[in-house]
């Protein structure tokens, strides 16, 4: 599973969700991509299994590039624990998801291969994915450009 190599003194807020994804929010690597539509967290655990439905799928042909990296800690207190005493201990390593972020990308097999890996591995992650493919997004920023 991911999580961070340093990890000293790393006790976090939870902070906000709000907005679009700036970053991340268009394919770089692959010809296939998973865009997240909603807001979450997605835990180490998520991603490792989304990535081995995908793999699994494929079967040794293409490459998968995983986009998120869980970098924030989640703390959690001891059940049947009353009120204060402090932050509880960290619990697991979460990444934070906003709506347009390419969370994965695939290269090296065929646009229906690529639809039924990112669909089992959408099956797999707490929030609501679309598939999208390189030249998708390249007509789409093209069509922005001549709006503007």
């Amino acid at each position: 599973m991911l999580l961070p190599k340093r990890t000293k003194f790393r006790k976090q807020h939870r902070g906000r969700m709000a907005g679009k994804s700036s970053r991340g929010n268009t394919i770089a690597f692959g010809d296939y991509g998973l865009m997240a539509v909603e807001c979450d967290w997605i835990s180490s655990r998520q991603i490792e299994a989304a990535r081995i439905a995908m793999t699994r799928h494929i079967r040794r042909g293409g490459k998968v590039w995983i986009r998120i990296f869980p970098d924030k800690p989640i703390t959690k207190k001891p059940l049947e624990t009353r009120m204060g005493k402090g932050k509880g201990p960290v619990e697991g390593w979460v990444a934070v998801v906003k709506p347009g972020r390419v969370m994965f990308e695939m290269n090296g097999v065929t646009e229906d291969v690529a639809k039924e890996a990112m669909r089992l591995a959408s099956h797999k992650l707490p929030i609501k994915c679309k598939f999208v493919s390189k030249a998708g997004m390249d007509d789409l920023q093209v069509s922005h450009e001549r709006a503007e």
